[in-house]
């Protein structure tokens, strides 16, 4: 098909992509951008992503374009589901795997029922604190680019809302999860602060973002 032949419409429009592993949400935005302008031919139009998710995770990544962008806020504020596994015994400065692994117990002996009894502790409007090795901005600058450099970084909690936080599949250090929750709430966080509430430790070994409001994988 010729590329004259395509258009982005007045109105804009939405794409709902599944983000690979080890791409950051800006890389996958860039990716579009280049498709798009190699398929349109047009150099200058609007673009940007409804939500940051992290390059250790798949999943939901909306994408806006045009006059669509507009509605990024709106997106941003939906409701988020998330699926993944924790690794109990283990903790590192990202809390996931990006960082380096510090085994806490080499095969934590923790009973179904307490790990799900203590899921109810995370449940309706919690504070959590970001990882250090986040997006998040501390007085104007990237908290992980600080992270990296091996400086300081102070991150005041904040609050957010967990409406589902369900269990499965423990096998011996691994269990999977499922977490619905609100804008803004650090999975890795959840992870860290769970593997603290069982007395193990845990981190973050895998995550799948499933649904954005409207937009599901």
């Amino acid at each position: 098909m010729d590329s004259k032949t395509l258009h982005i419409p007045e109105t804009g429009f939405v794409l709902n992509i599944d983000k690979p592993y080890g791409w950051t949400s800006f890389q996958a935005v860039n990716y579009i951008k280049y498709r798009i302008k190699h398929l349109t031919g047009i150099k200058k139009f609007k673009i940007g992503h409804a939500g940051t998710l992290d390059p250790l995770a798949t999943g939901v990544l909306v994408i806006c374009v045009g006059k669509k962008t507009k509605t990024i806020p709106t997106i941003q504020d939906s409701p988020k589901v998330y699926k993944g596994t924790f690794l109990l015994g283990a903790e590192s400065a990202s809390y996931d795997l990006e960082t380096p692994v510090k085994t806490i117990h080499a095969q934590p002996l923790i009973s179904e029922a307490r790990l799900k009894e203590s899921t109810q502790n995370f449940l309706g409007p919690i504070t959590q604190t970001a990882p250090v090795y986040s997006a998040k901005k501390v007085n104007g600058k990237r908290a992980y680019l600080s992270a990296r450099k091996g400086e300081a970084v102070e991150i005041k909690p904040h609050h957010v809302e967990v409406s589902k936080f369900a269990l499965s599949n423990h096998k011996n250090n691994t269990v999977d999860f499922e977490i619905g929750c609100s804008k803004g709430t650090y999975i890795r966080s959840i992870a860290h602060d769970f593997g603290a509430a069982v007395g193990s430790g845990a981190l973050l070994a895998a995550l799948r973002r499933t649904q954005v409001g409207e937009y599901a994988a």
